[in-house]
């Protein structure tokens, strides 16, 4: 299983960057725990200066901007 990380502190943007995670779990078919990390302190640990910022399996994918969740699905399987 997945795990997806939503970096940001609940603003619009990262809720629509949710919404296109679960999107993009949901065309791939696949099983993927997604969770919200608001903590400034975690997504500075990650490298993350520009939020909404994506977590796959520990590495970071996306930052400061919102991928469609057609570019997110491509990340879950690389």
């Amino acid at each position: 299983m997945k795990k997806i990380e939503v970096l940001g502190p609940g603003c619009p943007n990262c809720q629509r960057l949710e919404a296109n995670a679960r999107q993009a779990v949901a065309m791939a078919g696949i099983e993927a725990e997604i969770v919200k990390v608001t903590d400034y302190r975690t997504i500075a640990a990650y490298g993350v200066m520009s939020t909404p910022g994506l977590v796959i399996d520990g590495r970071v994918v996306s930052y400061g901007r919102i991928p469609s969740p057609g570019d997110i699905a491509e990340w879950l399987f690389a």
